[in-house]
């Protein structure tokens, strides 16, 4: 499965898909990239003198790209139009504030994928590689 297939198969759309794209994927993990365009609707009212992306985002794009987009690699063929992951659990620590149009690449890493859940480890750097946040996803596959 190509990347770009993977990224077919989420079950997002604009303004809500926030994978741009995946440079590595495999069994162990995934990592991938999403910018934050200034235009997205949420900066108008989040700290109106000076935006920044809510943490509930920046745990959405981590959800996205290193726990959906690996569970698809993972499910294969089996991963349907009709075949969803729910958030189970998140445990996430925010060490630095995220900027519109900044750059940021998720970096997931299985701890287990076993009876249809997926435990990662993800981490998100900005585009000096400084670490913005990290914490275990974990969903099943629906």
């Amino acid at each position: 499965m190509t990347h770009q297939e993977i990224i077919s198969k989420l079950p997002y759309s604009k303004p809500f898909l926030f994978v741009d794209e995946i440079l590595n994927i495999d069994v162990n993990g995934v990592e991938g990239r999403f910018t934050f365009d200034k235009k997205l609707d949420f900066y108008n009212g989040h700290f109106t003198t000076m935006p920044i992306t809510p943490g509930v985002i920046l745990t959405e794009v981590m959800a996205q790209i290193g726990l959906v987009c690996l569970g698809i690699f993972l499910m294969n063929d089996t991963f349907t139009i009709s075949t969803s992951m729910a958030l189970t659990s998140i445990e996430i620590e925010f060490l630095k504030p995220v900027f519109p149009n900044e750059k940021v690449t998720v970096i997931s890493k299985k701890i287990y994928f076993r009876f249809g859940k997926l435990k990662c480890n993800v981490t998100m750097t900005n585009e000096k590689g400084e670490e913005v946040c990290n914490g275990i996803i974990s969903g099943m596959i629906c």
